[in-house]
């Protein structure tokens, strides 16, 4: 790590520079065509750009290459082949075509399909995105791709945020020409993830079997400290913790990934990291690859990190803050206000888009962040409540009041504040306070959504927002190419989408509970698991606003429902199952085995004399037998539900199954171990405790 960084930034990255550098002129015009424009990708231009990415490859050490795909675990997949091929003289020489580029032909039927392919259905194909860098890692020169079916049906993440990117570009775009725009020739969407993360020592870690199945403890009780002196945030990085993060910047930064801010978060062993922001299809690569990257390192140093969106019971969980906007190809933030009132206008048509979209898609917001660990952060103290809302700040707000009544705003003029014209004041980006409750607050040019989990893939919830805002656009341009007064309808437009959508906009408290009663009163959801949330991806507007931009067939959307509601069955059935393990093979021996201590220690004192006193051990030997006693019962009632639950096929049903009755039937297991926790000695019980995993890491 002694080289500086802009010599080793982006060096194990294919991208744009080396291009430049290494392909013919003509190979890197068509190529940028297919990036920048969505040309298709000649046979010929292809042939060129594998040759001279294998030639790269193998200077940096490569030998394989890989197809990396993001299949619909929240995981990414490769399988890796080498360069060689044998040739006549018992030799091998290096080869890598066009074909093996663009395409290549994984087992489809291996990964959760939702009913799109069946076991003996297995064909599946990836497809080259041209649009994210190649890397190398590890010696394997991995190339992103999507993953489809032999259908042609959408398999992975990466598929459906590339089809919602060109939504959004396409209706921004549309927009941008009734304000006279001609230059732009496409929008993107940018993404800032920062990504929080618990580091424990390695060794705890081991000995924890629900971390080993289920990355999050099924069992512990709080330790005696924990967050509340709040002296952990922002608090001076310990020696080890600080290593960890030097080697995490430096390899982060060979592939291109603009890591920037790192610090320690609320939690005791909680930190974060913020790369700078990126395009949404190469942040989510990058996001993922950060993901990976940060797992691998922390053993290097004996610890693991944790991503799990709720690791610790009590102790605050871990999101995903996801920073939206929307930019143009000649270097315009469109949610920027400007300094002038034409783009204060362009501005606020894009807010209330932003605005619209997140009201009348609340449910789809919802559902992109829904997972059995986020449904135990949300709403915790911690991180948002499952309710959507906006957060503006105050002086947006007071300006789109005014806008909405026609009523004056505290300006010098004290004016009736008009679109477009010259009443209409600037403010500046900043000039708000932040609102850690609000799940999309609006931080001045970008909306930060706070609701995703740690563990996410950010594709999900880019997706819904690029999808959702290109709608709204789509509708604002159909009805302002029709006007004759463009000013006058650009008025009428916003101010009556304030009114139909202020509803949504909340600056306060998202942890009062009188909110609850106030958005309800609005109309707002408030879906709270992850079943309440999923049994609205299929609503008839929902299936309808994906179809409309191409973004999801109503096949594909099915196949969603059934591989979320799926994989919420099966994580809580992993999870219970490790509970029942842990209680049956750990807990309630070494419990029955300190009753006897207890027990024995009774006979001893009785028999030396009848005036010794042994109500501490009488009483403790009560305690524990009533507990053990409450956890066998629980158990036998888990086991028994797991069993009924195996006859349910349907997986929407098996979803609500294991929400009603799996979930209740854990907590019941828990309750009795975790008091038991608090009263026997560390040497009897079997597992590491909350207090030596939070403050081992020294």
């Amino acid at each position: 790590m002694s080289d500086s960084v802009t010599e080793i930034y982006g060096e194990l990255v294919f991208n744009d520079g080396v291009m430049q550098k290494r392909l013919p002129k003509e190979t890197y015009k068509a190529l940028q065509r297919t990036i920048k424009e969505g040309k298709p990708l000649e046979k010929s231009v292809a042939t060129i750009v594998a040759n001279t990415m294998k030639d790269w490859a193998i200077e940096n050490g490569a030998t394989h290459y890989t197809h990396w795909f993001q299949p619909m675990t929240g995981v990414t997949a490769e399988k890796h082949d080498s360069f060689i091929t044998p040739i006549s003289n018992g030799k091998v020489i290096m080869e890598f075509s066009g074909k093996e580029l663009v395409q290549g032909e994984p087992d489809a039927s291996s990964f959760p399909s939702g009913g799109l392919r069946a076991t003996f259905e297995a064909r599946g194909y990836t497809a080259w995105d041209a649009t994210s860098y190649a890397f190398i890692k590890e010696g394997v020169l991995c190339i992103p791709t999507v993953f489809y079916s032999y259908g042609g049906e959408a398999l992975d993440q990466k598929t459906a945020l590339l089809r919602s990117m060109e939504a959004i570009s396409k209706q921004a775009i549309r927009v941008l020409r009734l304000f006279g725009n001609e230059e732009v020739k496409s929008c993107k969407t940018t993404v800032g993830a920062e990504q929080e993360y618990f580091l424990i020592d390695r060794d705890m870690f081991d000995r924890r079997k629900d971390l080993l199945y289920t990355g999050r403890t099924l069992f512990g009780s709080r330790p005696p400290k924990g967050q509340e002196l709040d002296d952990h945030y922002f608090g001076a990085i310990k020696p080890r913790v600080r290593d960890y993060m030097r080697e995490l910047n430096f390899e982060l930064w060979k592939f291109g990934i603009p890591a920037k801010t790192e610090h320690n978060e609320v939690a005791p062993a909680q930190h974060e990291i913020a790369p700078v922001y990126s395009y949404s299809n190469q942040a989510v690569d990058q996001n993922q690859l950060m993901m990976e990257l940060m797992q691998k390192i922390a053993r290097k140093h004996h610890m693991v990190c944790l991503l799990h969106e709720k690791p610790f019971d009590g102790v605050n969980g871990s999101g995903k803050h996801n920073n939206w906007s929307i930019g143009t190809d000649t270097g315009m933030n469109l949610l920027d206000p400007g300094d002038t009132p034409s783009e204060n206008a362009q501005f606020l048509l894009f807010l209330c888009a932003v605005i619209k979209a997140v009201d009348e898609y609340q449910d789809l917001l919802r559902i992109s962040v829904a997972s059995p660990g986020n449904d135990h952060r949300l709403g915790a103290n911690e991180a948002p409540p499952a309710i959507i809302s906006i957060f503006v700040g105050d002086e947006l707000y007071a300006i789109l009041e005014a806008l909405e009544q026609d009523k004056e705003y505290g300006t010098k003029e004290k004016e009736v504040l008009r679109v477009g014209v010259h009443t209409l004041p600037s403010f500046r980006k900043d000039d708000t306070d932040r609102n850690r409750t609000s799940p999309f607050a609006f931080t001045g040019s970008k909306f930060e959504f706070r609701m995703p989990g740690a563990a996410m893939s950010i594709a999900p919830f880019n997706m819904v927002l690029n999808t959702a805002v290109a709608e709204e656009l789509r509708q604002f341009a159909d009805e302002l190419e029709g006007v004759e007064d463009f000013e006058q309808g650009l008025h009428d437009l916003i101010q009556r989408v304030i009114h139909e959508h202020k509803r949504i906009l909340f600056n306060g408290d998202g942890y009062d509970e009188s909110w609850q009663v106030e958005a309800e009163k609005r109309g707002l959801l408030n879906l709270r698991t992850t079943p309440d949330a999923v049994a609205h991806l299929l609503d008839e507007k929902n299936v309808k606003l994906f179809e409309t931009h191409h973004v999801y067939s109503p096949t594909e959307l099915n196949a969603r429902y059934e591989v979320r509601m799926d994989n919420y069955v099966k994580v809580l059935n992993i999870e219970a199952l490790s509970m029942l393990d842990m209680a049956n093979k750990d807990i309630l021996p070494a419990m029955s085995a300190y009753s006897k201590q207890l027990a024995d220690a009774v006979l001893q004192k009785s028999s030396v004399s009848d005036d010794v006193d042994c109500v501490y051990e009488k009483e403790m030997l009560r305690k524990i037998s009533s507990m053990i006693s409450a956890m066998h019962k629980a158990s036998d009632k888990l086991e028994e539900d797991l069993l009924n639950a195996k006859s349910i096929e349907d997986p929407g049903e098996a979803a609500f199954y294991f929400k009603d009755n799996i979930l209740p039937d854990m907590t019941a297991l828990r309750i009795p171990a975790d008091e038991m926790e608090t009263l026997v000695s560390a040497e009897a019980w079997p597992y590491p405790s909350y207090g030596s995993m939070l403050f081992s890491v020294q």
